[in-house]
């Protein structure tokens, strides 16, 4: 336990959990980008199924598990990363001694049958779609019972952990199509995998690295692959998920709005990508990892929101 910690313990539980999450899991930011998320994964299922928009309760539904999946996420990553943040970010609430490990997985534990209760509320048949994620959750903790073999082979690593956002995705969408048609709607496959390339630009954009900022114990696809050829694969899935969201939009009936958006967003990200192979200082780290953000955020709320102009709220 660091000092710091050691000064914290004595802090009301209330007031360690508040800490926690605004280092870890900083509630109203996800909590915003969740909402949208969520919604516009549930209006795109609408839009590919020519349905009218399903009413509040399909958006809380999806938006409060969803909120679940995350936390959960992270109890996970507490569980998974607990040697390396012990050995080389010993600053991180767990290792310095703000709260235990074993509280951040009850809680996650806690929640789980909110989730059941509240999805089954909705819809009973929404439960396998919810049991599926957390298997998949389960298999992502323990590394698949091959850790080492895994982080050896850090393309398959990324690959079999960014397989759970198209699995969290199927589920919110679900939260629209299963109660009304019981089966997913056409070109569904589409926006799935939208949300796998997009969990990988969040996921290289999060560890691309200013040489000034590499640290041991932290892995980081620029320490892995080298700067240019880590920025480049970012800038690699950046396309693919731009030609995923023009397809997107020719399924959804609104392929001009979305595409110039998304190619406006596009050209931007790449500016931003060819910034930072120029000059690769902190600066151009934080730039790319906040542009990764935000180009996730534009997908979701063009694929989910530009059709609206052309439809209206309701078909």
């Amino acid at each position: 336990m660091t000092i710091a910690g050691a000064q914290e313990t004595g802090l009301p539980l209330w007031r360690r959990l508040w800490i926690y999450q605004s280092e870890r899991f900083p509630l109203v930011k996800t909590s915003i980008l969740l909402a949208a998320f969520s919604s516009a994964s549930i209006n795109v299922s609408a839009f590919l199924g020519g349905s009218p928009l399903p009413g509040l309760p399909t958006y809380l539904v999806a938006f409060v598990v969803l909120l679940i999946f995350f936390f959960q996420l992270r109890a996970c990553d507490e569980v998974k990363d607990a040697e390396d943040d012990r050995l080389y970010r010993p600053e991180r609430p767990i290792p310095r001694g703000l709260v235990t490990q074993r509280l951040i997985v009850g809680i996650a534990l806690a929640l789980v049958p909110v989730a059941i209760v509240t999805s089954y509320i909705l819809a009973p048949a929404i439960i396998l779609p919810l049991v599926a994620v957390w298997i998949w959750l389960a298999l992502m903790t323990v590394e698949f019972g091959v850790p080492e073999w895994l982080k050896a082979r850090p393309m398959l690593y990324l690959v079999s952990h960014m397989a759970i956002m198209p699995l969290i995705d199927f589920f919110v969408t679900g939260a629209e199509w299963l109660p009304r048609a019981g089966r997913p709607p056409d070109g569904l496959s589409l926006f799935l995998a939208l949300s796998f390339v997009n969990g990988c630009v969040l996921e290289f954009g999060r560890k691309l690295y200013a040489p000034v900022n590499e640290r041991l114990g932290v892995e980081t696809y620029t320490a892995l692959l080298g700067l240019r050829r880590a920025t480049l694969m970012w800038l690699g899935c950046l396309t693919l998920a731009l030609l995923l969201l023009a397809a997107i939009g020719f399924a959804v009936g609104a392929p001009l709005t979305i595409s110039v958006v998304g190619v406006l967003a596009y050209a931007a990200a790449a500016l931003v990508a060819l910034r930072f192979l120029k000059r690769p200082d902190g600066k151009g780290q934080t730039l790319v990892d906040t542009t990764a953000g935000l180009w996730v955020f534009v997908c979701y709320m063009a694929a989910g929101y530009l059709p609206l102009l052309k439809f209206g709220i309701v078909q």
